[in-house]
């Protein structure tokens, strides 16, 4: 099997990469630097965080205090930070590893899913149909860190600091189905590329819509059903428009904090400790949260009575447990060859090492 091409030393992509450092040294605001000190203040710095999405509650709930205000509390007032979600302010989320690896974003934040066309062995963790339940995505994540750690680090110069997860992403749709072989020839809303080749497979017809523009879609019949998270899905009112939803999570939008080396290198040791521990404990809320999210999600959007403000029209439940057998078929022999076709043999001995064993699925070698 042919090693994937390394996007980074095409002419082209170098194009690329020097016009969005040129554009995001603009877009940036003052101060964005790896850090700069705070007049009148010696051993003080002044961090510039770009995080994940600005309408979820992982960014406004958790991320935002952290860095406006936890950060400075921890270090005893010598860090001071500014935040803003990578949404935000022109930047693109499928360039944020390289904008990160540039230093132009020093520390910053990375949905997998969106770089995978440049890193696809990034992708491992949250392939699709991998991760059913929290659990799951637990196990695979403690598996796989290690590698990624490295990864970011020899390949790209980035020092990850944290792991992320979002709620569960789940099927809704505006007609009944009893599980995933239900959907062939449905139209369904995807948002990455992993749940296209998923939604191809299964003989449903996948079409990328953005989240904002999801409902929109449903109502004007440019989709019969729609991938997206639990909680956000009933937030944005999906209950009003679909009927149905699976209860087995078909991703998780996965995300790494992580910092440009050099810009890390940087920083007194002390106050990397101060980062790194408290990054591993703003980790675990996220975590915590999500799976809250997740369970939220899915009771207010089927009216459970532990929701306190649950759906007007309560919909209905799709048990995952009819899908298992035929989940761990598509994901075995549909998802992996084509993650592999896209990633190469680097992708498949990766899998092996780290996954195979916690799943049970062996990828042949060529």
């Amino acid at each position: 099997m042919a090693l994937r091409r390394d996007r980074r030393t095409t002419p082209a992509h170098a194009a690329t990469m020097a016009v969005w450092l040129a554009l995001a040294t603009l877009l940036l605001p003052s101060g964005t630097r790896a850090f700069d000190g705070v007049p009148g203040r010696p051993g003080t710095v002044r961090l510039s965080i770009v995080g994940g999405l600005a309408s979820v509650t992982q960014f406004a709930k958790l991320e935002k205090p952290f860095w406006e205000t936890e950060i400075t509390e921890r270090s005893g007032g010598r860090i001071i930070a500014t935040i803003r979600p990578f949404d935000a302010g022109g930047l693109r989320g499928q360039e944020m590893l390289q904008l990160i690896r540039l230093g132009v974003v020093p520390f910053g934040t990375v949905l997998l899913s969106v770089v995978s066309a440049d890193e696809p062995e990034l992708e491992a963790p949250d392939l699709p149909l991998l991760n059913p339940d929290m659990a799951a995505l637990r196990q695979t994540v403690a598996a796989y860190r290690e590698h990624m750690r490295r990864l970011l680090l020899e390949r790209h110069g980035v020092v990850l600091l944290g792991i992320y997860a979002y709620p569960a992403q789940v099927i809704y749709c505006k007609a009944p189905f009893a599980g995933l072989n239900d959907l062939a020839a449905r139209r369904v809303r995807t948002s990455a590329v992993g749940q296209s080749d998923l939604m191809n497979a299964i003989g449903a017809i996948p079409v990328i819509v953005p989240f904002a523009d999801i409902v929109p879609a449903l109502n004007a019949d440019v989709a019969d059903c729609a991938i997206t998270g639990t909680l956000s899905g009933y937030e944005i009112g999906m209950p009003e428009v679909t009927s149905h939803i699976h209860s087995m999570a078909i991703t998780w939008g996965l995300s790494f904090f992580g910092a440009n080396r050099t810009a890390w290198d940087a920083l007194p040791p002390d106050l990397q400790e101060v980062i790194r521990t408290g990054i591993g404990d703003l980790e675990s809320r996220i975590w915590s949260q999500a799976a809250a999210d997740t369970d939220r999600g899915l009771a207010c959007n089927t009216g459970a009575p532990s929701c306190v403000a649950p759906a007007k029209r309560p919909m209905t439940l799709v048990d995952a447990a009819a899908d298992e057998s035929r989940r761990t078929s598509l994901l075995r022999d549909v998802v992996l060859p084509r993650w592999i076709a896209r990633c190469g043999s680097n992708c498949a001995a990766a899998w092996n090492t780290y996954l195979g064993a916690i799943t049970g699925i062996t990828i042949g070698m060529e």
